[in-house]
């Protein structure tokens, strides 16, 4: 039987409350995730506690942020499993959100969440965000870009700013230990229009993994010729 019962708890101690409906949702959710991973690789954390700390609330984390309010447009890059963005978005209904992924498959489970779940203004969409950052209809379009992607910091920037409108924010959840990463990135950070704003080290509720969230507000308009194609922005970090 899927539960969310680490969730309920685990929600309190971030602040916030589920309605009924939500804890639905996410179960919904869980069960979803669970059957699809059996014929596709979504992800390797199956075991229903763990999902709840490891996907579900470590997603939640942003909340803690004071960044978050009313009918903001959020882009979440290498979404994966729809991971933080789905969560987000099924905690705050009012959010705008686009799931990128550059695996297809991945989006089309996403898809069907969606559909099952009955959820609105959230669109899930294949694609390369160094392809999508240049297009007019994303480039600058979001007031919030945020991905707990597995790249560095450097090469992240480049992926994730410039789909932030200048006022915006980039938040990129890491690990604890983030100082060296945060002082390599500080160039590419600079170059593309950001300055970091935060650094909140939070523990994720009901376990004892520390995670990292970085915030980086976009002060000024990123250099057209920024997001570099070719796989450049991995390959040769700013």
């Amino acid at each position: 039987m899927t539960n969310v019962d680490v969730l309920k708890k685990g929600v309190l101690k971030l602040g916030l409350e589920l309605t009924d409906g939500q804890l639905n949702n996410f179960i919904k959710y869980k069960e979803l995730l669970k059957e699809w991973n059996t014929k596709i690789n979504i992800t390797a954390i199956t075991d229903d506690e763990e999902i709840d700390i490891k996907h579900f609330l470590d997603s939640l984390t942003p909340f803690t942020l004071d960044i978050f309010k009313g009918k903001q447009r959020v882009i979440d890059i290498g979404t994966g499993g729809g991971f933080p963005g789905l969560p987000l978005k099924i905690v705050n209904p009012d959010l705008d959100i686009t799931l990128l992924d550059s695996l297809n498959k991945r989006i089309t489970f996403l898809k069907e969440v969606i559909h099952q779940l009955n959820l609105a203004s959230i669109q899930a969409i294949h694609g390369r965000a160094e392809e999508l950052g240049r297009k007019e209809e994303y480039r600058e379009g979001y007031d919030i870009c945020i991905s707990r992607a597995v790249a560095s910091l450097d090469t992240l920037s480049e992926y994730c700013i410039p789909f932030v409108k200048v006022g915006g924010y980039f938040i990129s959840m890491k690990g604890p230990d983030i100082d060296e990463e945060l002082e390599s990135a500080k160039n590419a950070i600079k170059i593309l229009g950001g300055k970091v704003v935060d650094k909140k080290l939070i523990e994720i509720p009901e376990s004892d993994i520390v995670h990292s969230l970085i915030v980086i507000e976009k002060i000024r308009k990123t250099p057209t010729k920024y997001p570099r194609g070719g796989g450049k922005p991995r390959k040769n970090p700013l």
